[in-house]
C-alpha cells in the first residue's frame, strides 16, 4: 500500500506537486473489470463556480491564461444561453438542480434555508441533527448530510450504474456545495471548517477522515496563504474592465493590497473571502485524485467540485469590483494548473470536464445609481413587519405573518385557519398591500398562480421554485436590480438574467469543440451527462439532453 510523503506534500505547498506524492485508499477496493462493456470516461469532473455570472466569461477573455477559461471555450463545446428555470436563485438549489436535473418543486431544496410549516421552525438545507463532525472537535458545521433532498443526482446514478464501483467525492469551501452535488450514495463529501481550517466530513459518510485529510489539515494552508497577503495579480492600473480600487457602495476593507496577517491562527475562516479559498479548494481536488485512484481505470468515477470564495467576494466587493476581476483572473490560473494535473495523471481525452455556475449577481445598487440605472434594496424584515401593521390594522389580525423569505411570505397558519377573517381573503388583501411597496413588481398567491397576470417566464418559474410542503404562500417579484440587502455589496436570488443566466461549457471525452445559442436549461446538465455516460437520468429529472455536444 502506499503513503504520502508529508515532507514533499509541505514544500509544495502552493502548487501541491502531487504527482511525487503516494497514499492509501480510504476503504479496501472492490476489483473493477477491464476493459469496461460501455465506452465511459475515466473520470467526470464537475465545477461548480459560485455566484458566476455567464458573462464573466468574455468580461475578462483577454487577460485569461490559454490553459484556463479559454482552454474550455476553445476545446470544449460552450452553451452560450443557459438559464436557471427556477426562482429563487440561490447556492443550494443550484448546486442541486444540476446535479438532479430537476427543480425545487421536485427535489425539495427550495433555498439556502427556508421555513418549514409543518415542523413550524427554520431548516438548513443539509441539516441534519442524527449525524456528528468527523475530522475535527463535535460542532454544528459537521452535521450535515443529503437527507433533505428528496431526489437522486447523476452522481447517485453512477454509483448505482457501476454496482458502486465507480468513487464518487464531493469538495467544496460549503457544506451544501459538497453535500448536494455528491448526491445521497457518495464514497465522501469534504467541506471546510472555519473555526479550525480543517477540512471535515460527518458520521454520514465515514467514522474518521483518511490519511491524506488528516495529514493535509495539519498543514494549515491558510497560513501560508494569509502571510502573502492579498495583492493584484497585476500592476492596479490595467484593471480598466474594474471601477476604482475602493467605493463606498463595496462592503469590508476595500483597498488594496488586502492585510491578512492578522489572521495568522486566529481567523482560518477569513480565507473564504479570498482567491486563496479557491486555490486551496482546488489543491484538495488535486489530492482527492491522488489519494483515491480516481480515473486511473476503466469504471468511472466522479470529482464534484465547487468554488466558492468567488461567491463571498462577489457578496461583499459586488461584480465590478478590482476585487472581483482578480479573483477570476487568479481562479483561470488555478483552472489551468487543474486541467494540467488531470491531463497529466488520468490523461487528456480520458476525463469529462463541465464548468457551470450555481446563480449569478446583481450589480451593486450603489453601482447602478452612480451611472444613472434604477436599483434599489428592500428588507425582509421591513417586509414582514410593514405587512403585519396594515393586516392588524385591517383585519384585527395579529401577527399573522410569520415571516420574508426567499422573496414569499409565509403566513401563521394557526392563526389563519382558526380567525374570522378567511386565509383567501387575507392573502388577496397581503398581495395588493405588496404591489404597492417601493421595488416591488409584482405579488401572487402562489396556489392561485395559473391566474395571475405575470409574465410566463416569471410564472414558470415560480412554480418550478414551488414545493407545496415547504414553499411559502405568497411569491413577491421586485423591480429589476432590486434585491433583499443591506446598503453595500450585492446579492442574488431574482428571476433576471443577471441572476439566472449562467455559463455552461464541456470538455474533454464525448465532446466536441463548438458553441450554440440555443437556449438551454440548468436542468439539462444531468441528462447530458447521463447520455454521456449511458447511464439512467435523476429520478427526479426534467431537462433533456443537450444534443449539440451528444450527437456525434
Amino acid at each position: 500500500m502506499k503513503k504520502i510523503s508529508f515532507l514533499i506534500f509541505s514544500i509544495s505547498i502552493f502548487s501541491l506537486s502531487l504527482s511525487s506524492a503516494q497514499t492509501k485508499k480510504t476503504t479496501p477496493a472492490t476489483p473493477k473489470a477491464f476493459p469496461a462493456e460501455v465506452a465511459r470516461p475515466k473520470l467526470v469532473v464537475g465545477l461548480v463556480v459560485d455566484q458566476m455570472r455567464w458573462d464573466y466569461l468574455y468580461r475578462y477573455y483577454n487577460r485569461y491564461t490559454n490553459g484556463g477559461f479559454k482552454r474550455l471555450i476553445n476545446e470544449g463545446f460552450s452553451v452560450e444561453n443557459t438559464f436557471i428555470p427556477y426562482t429563487p436563485t440561490y447556492t443550494a438549489c443550484g448546486h442541486t438542480c444540476i446535479y438532479t436535473g430537476s427543480v425545487p418543486a421536485v427535489h425539495g431544496i427550495i433555498g439556502n434555508d427556508w421555513y418549514d410549516p409543518e415542523a413550524k421552525k427554520s431548516v438548513y438545507c443539509t441539516e441534519d441533527s442524527s449525524v456528528s463532525t468527523v475530522g475535527s472537535t463535535p460542532s454544528s458545521e459537521g452535521n450535515m448530510s443529503p437527507k433533505n433532498m428528496l431526489t437522486t443526482t447523476i452522481t447517485d446514478e453512477l454509483r448505482l450504474a457501476t454496482n458502486f464501483r465507480g468513487k464518487v467525492i464531493g469538495i467544496s469551501l460549503k457544506d451544501r456545495g459538497s453535500i448536494l452535488p455528491a448526491g445521497h450514495a457518495a464514497n465522501a463529501a469534504y467541506w471546510y471548517q472555519g473555526s479550525t481550517g480543517n477540512w471535515i466530513t460527518s458520521t454520514y459518510y465515514m467514522k474518521e477522515v483518511p490519511g491524506w485529510i488528516a495529514d493535509y489539515n495539519k498543514l494549515k494552508l491558510a497560513n501560508k496563504f494569509y502571510a502573502k497577503n492579498w495583492e493584484t495579480l497585476y500592476p492596479i492600473n490595467t484593471y480598466v474592465n474594474s471601477t476604482a480600487d475602493e467605493k463606498a457602495y463595496e462592503g469590508k476593507q476595500s483597498t488594496f493590497p488586502h492585510q491578512l496577517t492578522q489572521n495568522i491562527d486566529k481567523n482560518f475562516d477569513a480565507i473564504r473571502s479570498t482567491p486563496y479559498g479557491n486555490t486551496i479548494t482546488l489543491d484538495l481536488a488535486k489530492l482527492a485524485i491522488l489519494s483515491e485512484d480516481l480515473g486511473q481505470d476503466n469504471i468511472t468515477d466522479f470529482l464534484a467540485v465547487s468554488c466558492s470564495s468567488t461567491d463571498y467576494i462577489g457578496h461583499a466587493y459586488g461584480p465590478n469590483s478590482i476585487e472581483a476581476e482578480d479573483t477570476y483572473l487568479r481562479l483561470d490560473k488555478d483552472f489551468e494548473e487543474f486541467f494540467n494535473y488531470l491531463d497529466k495523471k488520468v490523461g487528456k481525452g480520458n476525463y469529462t470536464v463541465f464548468l457551470t455556475a450555481d446563480h449569478g449577481a446583481a450589480h451593486v445598487p450603489g453601482f447602478m445609481q452612480e451611472n444613472k440605472m434604477p436599483s434599489g434594496v428592500v428588507s425582509d424584515r421591513d417586509i414582514a413587519n410593514k405587512l403585519n401593521a396594515y393586516l392588524n390594522d385591517k383585519f384585527k389580525v395579529n401577527n399573522v405573518v410569520l415571516r420574508s423569505m426567499n422573496n414569499q411570505i409565509i403566513f401563521d397558519h394557526d392563526k389563519t385557519d382558526k380567525g374570522d377573517v378567511s386565509f383567501d381573503v387575507i392573502k388577496s388583501a397581503a398581495v395588493e398591500f405588496l404591489k404597492r411597496l417601493d421595488g416591488f413588481q409584482n405579488a401572487v398567491d402562489i396556489a392561485k398562480i395559473s391566474q395571475a397576470t405575470l409574465q410566463e417566464i416569471q410564472k414558470k418559474m415560480i412554480t418550478n421554485g414551488y414545493n407545496a410542503r415547504r414553499s411559502g404562500d405568497i411569491y413577491y417579484v421586485l423591480q429589476p436590480n432590486w434585491f433583499n440587502g443591506g446598503s453595500t455589496g450585492t446579492t442574488h436570488g431574482n428571476w433576471n438574467p443577471y441572476d439566472s443566466h449562467i455559463p455552461l461549457v464541456f470538455m474533454g471525452w464525448g465532446v466536441k469543440p463548438g458553441a450554440t445559442n440555443k437556449m438551454h436549461y440548468m436542468t439539462d446538465i444531468a441528462p447530458t451527462l447521463a447520455a454521456l455516460l449511458h447511464i439512467q437520468t435523476p429520478n427526479g429529472t426534467v431537462g433533456e439532453p443537450i444534443t449539440e455536444i451528444t450527437n456525434k
